[in-house]
C-alpha cells in the first residue's frame, strides 16, 4: 500500500520487536546508538523501532521511572501472564531477564542469561551454554537444571507458546551443571525466539511453594509490591549479573486510554508511556523522545468460533471480513493515521505475498443472508474496552455489520486486564478486538499460538487440519523463500476461513519526557541504563 508506506515514512527509526526485545541490562558508557537505518526502508520497518534523540549525555545514578504500560498486570507468574511488551512481559522480564533477546543491530538472536546458543547443521538439536555464576535474587545459583525445571513447569501449566514447544522440542536436557541440549523433531531455524517470551523467563526453584508462587528471578528488579491492574514497584538488584542498574527502581501504574498517558507525560505525573492509537502518537511523537515499533496483525478483529456462538459459521465469520472495510475504520478512529488493510503482512513486510480480500457490503449481505436462511437471527456482540479509543473502534464496526444486516450489540469491559481475561481465559466473547502484533522476525511463534488447533492461546476455538499442515511448514521452512512462500499459503486460507478478521498493521510507541539521559534503547536496556531528569 502506497500509501501506508508514507504514513509510516513519519515513524522516525527502529530498534526492537516485542517481547523478543525485553532484555534484562547493565550500566552502560552513554554512547550514542540511536542512529540506524532509514523508517522509510522496508527492511527496517519490518523490523520495528527506534527513536533518534541524540546524546542523552552519561548516565546518571538513582531514581525511579514511572511508566504507564497498555494492560496492568494482575501476576507476575509467567505462566499465568502474556509475555509480551504490552502484557506484562516488560514487567517480567525485569524481574527474571531472558534467556535469548533479538538484537536489531545484528539481526539475530543473542544470549542473555545464556552465553551462547549453536544449532546442528539441520537446525534440529540446539546447545545452550549460561554464563557462570549467575543467581536468582534468593542467591540460589540459575544453573541448567533451574533452566530445565522453570521450562518444564511453564510447559506444565500451560503458559504462552507451551503447545508450539511441546509439539516440536522432544526433550529439555541439562547435560551439565551449565549446558542445556533442546532436541527437535522438525528444523527449526529460528527456535532461539521462543527462549525470548515465557519460556525463557527463568523462575527461581524456589518461587513455587505448594499453592503459592513467589516471583524469583535473575532480572535487574526485585519486587517491592503488586496492587494488581493499579501499580507495580521494583527495586534495582546491585548484585545483578550485567551490573547494578542506574535506576533505583521501576514503578508501572495503570492509566486507561492514550490521551490520559499523554496528558501525565506532560504534567510529569509519568515518565514514560506505552502509547498505541496511531492518531496520538503522531501528535506524541513531535512532542516526546522514544521509539515506535511498526507491527503486523497489530488490528485484529477475534471471533469465538466454538459451538453455539456465531462466528461457528464460517459464513458469519465471512459476512463479517467483508462487512467491515478497514480503511473506513482507520479514517474514523485513527484520523488516517494508521496502516489499514486486509493483508495479514503488508507492503512493507518481508513476508508480503498473498493479497488479502476487498470488502463488499454485497458479499457480506449474501453471506449474511445464507446462514439467516438456515436459522442465524443476526444477533452478535462485540466486546471492547471501556476508553475513548476503544469505544469509537467498537461504534466503526458495529455500524458496519448493521449496515448489511447483523443486529450488533457493544459490551464494554472495565479494562484492558478484564478484557484480556475474558478473551483468554474465559473465553466469554462473540467478537472482540485484539492484536498479534507479528514482527518479521518470529512471525510462526504467535501465529501458530493464535491457529493452531491444539493451542490454549488460540482464544477463537478455530481447528482446521490443513492450518496446523501449514504452520508447521512454516515453522520447517529452509530458508526465507520457503518461509514466504509458506506464510502466502497461511494467508490464502485465513481469505476462506476468516478465523480472524485482519483490519491493519500499526505501531506502538514508547514515548518519555526523559530528557538528561543516554538514548533510549530496547525497553529494559533503557529502564536500566535511564535516570529522569
Amino acid at each position: 500500500m502506497i500509501g501506508n508506506s508514507k504514513r509510516v515514512g513519519r515513524i522516525l527509526a527502529m530498534v526492537a520487536v516485542g517481547a523478543v526485545a525485553l532484555a534484562g541490562c547493565a550500566a552502560t558508557d552513554g554512547s550514542d546508538d540511536s542512529g540506524g537505518e532509514s523508517a522509510s526502508e522496508p527492511k527496517a520497518l519490518a523490523y520495528g523501532i527506534v527513536g533518534d534523540q541524540g546524546d542523552g549525555g552519561a548516565p546518571v545514578k538513582g531514581g525511579t521511572l514511572t511508566f504507564a504500560g497498555l494492560a496492568p498486570v494482575t501476576n507476575l507468574d509467567p505462566t499465568l501472564t502474556q509475555a509480551t511488551g504490552s502484557t506484562g512481559g516488560t514487567e517480567m522480564a525485569a524481574v527474571y531477564d531472558v534467556l535469548m533477546r533479538f538484537d536489531i543491530e545484528s539481526q539475530a538472536f543473542e544470549p542473555r542469561l545464556a552465553q551462547s546458543m549453536e544449532a546442528s547443521d539441520d537446525h534440529m538439536t540446539w546447545t545452550m551454554k549460561l554464563r557462570d555464576d549467575i543467581t536468582f535474587s534468593d542467591g540460589t545459583p540459575l544453573d541448567a537444571n533451574a533452566v530445565v525445571a522453570s521450562i518444564d513447569r511453564y510447559n506444565t501449566q500451560g503458559g504462552a507458546h507451551s503447545q508450539l514447544y511441546e509439539e516440536v522440542v522432544t526433550s529439555t536436557e541439562a547435560v551439565d551443571p551449565s549446558t542445556v541440549v533442546f532436541t527437535l523433531n522438525q528444523p527449526w531455524r529460528t527456535f532461539p525466539a521462543m527462549l525470548s517470551y515465557g519460556h525463557g523467563m527463568i523462575v527461581a526453584p524456589t518461587s513455587q511453594q505448594g499453592d503459592t508462587f513467589t516471583p524469583i528471578g535473575a532480572g535487574p528488579f526485585t519486587v517491592v509490591s503488586l496492587q494488581p491492574q493499579q501499580e507495580l514497584q521494583l527495586a534495582a538488584r546491585p548484585d545483578y549479573w550485567g551490573g547494578a542498574p542506574n535506576l533505583d527502581g521501576l514503578k508501572f501504574v495503570a492509566i486507561a486510554g492514550d490521551q490520559p498517558k499523554v496528558d501525565a507525560l506532560r504534567t510529569g505525573g509519568i515518565d514514560m508511556a506505552y502509547l498505541s492509537n496511531a492518531e496520538t502518537v503522531t501528535a506524541a511523537l513531535e512532542e516526546f523522545p522514544g521509539y515506535t515499533e511498526a507491527l503486523s496483525l497489530k488490528m485484529v478483529g477475534q471471533l469465538n468460533a466454538a459451538e453455539g456462538r456465531p462466528a461457528a459459521d464460517p459464513r458469519v465469520r465471512q459476512a463479517i471480513a467483508y462487512a467491515v472495510d478497514p480503511e473506513v475504520l482507520d479514517q474514523r478512529v485513527r484520523e488516517g493515521e494508521g496502516m489499514p488493510g486486509t493483508e495479514m503482512f503488508q507492503s512493507w513486510s518481508e513476508w508480503n505475498s498473498v493479497p488479502g480480500i476487498e470488502p463488499s457490503q454485497e458479499e457480506a449481505t449474501r453471506r449474511l443472508d445464507e446462514a439467516k436462511a438456515d436459522g442465524y437471527d443476526g444477533k452478535i456482540t462485540f466486546l471492547s474496552v471501556n476508553n475513548p479509543d476503544s469505544q469509537e473502534l467498537a461504534l466503526a464496526v458495529q455500524a458496519q455489520m448493521n449496515a448489511v444486516g447483523f443486529d450488533t450489540a457493544v459490551e464494554y469491559a472495565s479494562s484492558t486486564t478484564d478484557l484480556v481475561k475474558r478473551r483468554y481465559v474465559d473465553r466469554d466473547f462473540d467478537m472482540s478486538f485484539g492484536a498479534y502484533s507479528l514482527s518479521d522476525v518470529d512471525p510462526e511463534i504467535r501465529l501458530f499460538s493464535a491457529l493452531h488447533s491444539e493451542s490454549t492461546n488460540n482464544i477463537m476455538s478455530y481447528a482446521n487440519p490443513e492450518m496446523d499442515e501449514l504452520l508447521a511448514d512454516v515453522l520447517s521452512a529452509p530458508d526465507d523463500e520457503a518461509k514466504r512462500a509458506a506464510l502466502g499459503e497461511v494467508q490464502s486460507l485465513v481469505n476462506t476461513d476468516q478465523p480472524f478478521i485482519v483490519w491493519g498493521a500499526a505501531w506502538a510507541s514508547f514515548r518519555g519526557r526523559l530528557m538528561s539521559m543516554v538514548p533510549l534503547r530496547p525497553p529494559m536496556e533503557s529502564f536500566c541504563s535511564m535516570r529522569h531528569s
